[in-house]
C-alpha cells in the first residue's frame, strides 16, 4: 500500500446521496481476479447519462471524489474501493459513508473524509469550477485556494497506517518474531503434521 500524506488536484463534483456499491461497480464486473481494469465498469449506470461528470475530460484522472451522504452503502464488495483506485481516486469526501465501504477503503489505502454537509456543498462548488482541492492527512484538513479550511476527524490507528502505507499484511509481518516465539511454545500435538 502506498503511503498517504497529501492529496491535491481536481475533484469529481458528484454529490449524489445513497450511492451504493452496485452503482460504484456493477455486479457483472465482479468476475475479475485482478484489480486492474475495473475503472472501465466504475459508475457504469451514471456514465450512461448524458453530461455525466465521469466522462467529462476536464475531470479525467481527478484524485478526489466529492460525494453525498451514505456513500458506499449496499453490499460489502471490496471491488468498489478497487474500482475507485483504478480510476486514480485517492480520497472520497462525503457527509457519511457506509461502515463496510469505509473499512474496505481504508484496507486499500483510499482515504475517506467525513465533513458536514455545508462543507461538502462548498467543496462541490469549488470542484465544479475546476479549482483544486488539497487534503492534508497529517493536519487533518481540506483546503481550497479560496482560503476554505475544513478540519476532519480520523481514527488515529487508520491515520497512522495510511501515512505509513501499512496494510494488514504488513502489520502481521511486523509481528513475525512474536508469532514465531508463540508457535515455538506450542505443544507438538498443535503443530501441523505431514500427511503420508
Amino acid at each position: 500500500m502506498e503511503p498517504v500524506s497529501t492529496i491535491a488536484g481536481r475533484a469529481y463534483p458528484f454529490g449524489r446521496k445513497n450511492v451504493d456499491t452496485d452503482v460504484i461497480i456493477p455486479a457483472k464486473w465482479l468476475k475479475t481476479i485482478t484489480r486492474s481494469g475495473l475503472s472501465r465498469g466504475a459508475f457504469e449506470t451514471v456514465r450512461a447519462e448524458d453530461g455525466n461528470v465521469f466522462d467529462d475530460p476536464d475531470f479525467a484522472g481527478a484524485p478526489v471524489l466529492i460525494a453525498g451522504d451514505n456513500f458506499g452503502c449496499g453490499s460489502s464488495r471490496e471491488h468498489a474501493a478497487w474500482a475507485l483506485d483504478d480510476m486514480g481516486i485517492k480520497a472520497v469526501i462525503a457527509p457519511s459513508f457506509s461502515d463496510i465501504f469505509s473499512g474496505n477503503a481504508f484496507k486499500n489505502g483510499l482515504l475517506t473524509v467525513v465533513l458536514p454537509q455545508d462543507a461538502v456543498d462548498r467543496l462541490l462548488v469549488v470542484a465544479a469550477a475546476g479549482d483544486p482541492i488539497h487534503i492534508d492527512l497529517e493536519a487533518q484538513s481540506v483546503t481550497t485556494e479560496y482560503q476554505d479550511r475544513f478540519r476532519f476527524e480520523i481514527d488515529p490507528f487508520r491515520k497512522s497506517c495510511l501515512m505509513a502505507g501499512t496494510d494488514e499484511i504488513a502489520l502481521t509481518l511486523g509481528s513475525d518474531t512474536s508469532i514465531a516465539r508463540h508457535e515455538a511454545r506450542q505443544p507438538d500435538w498443535l503443530s501441523p503434521k505431514e500427511i503420508a
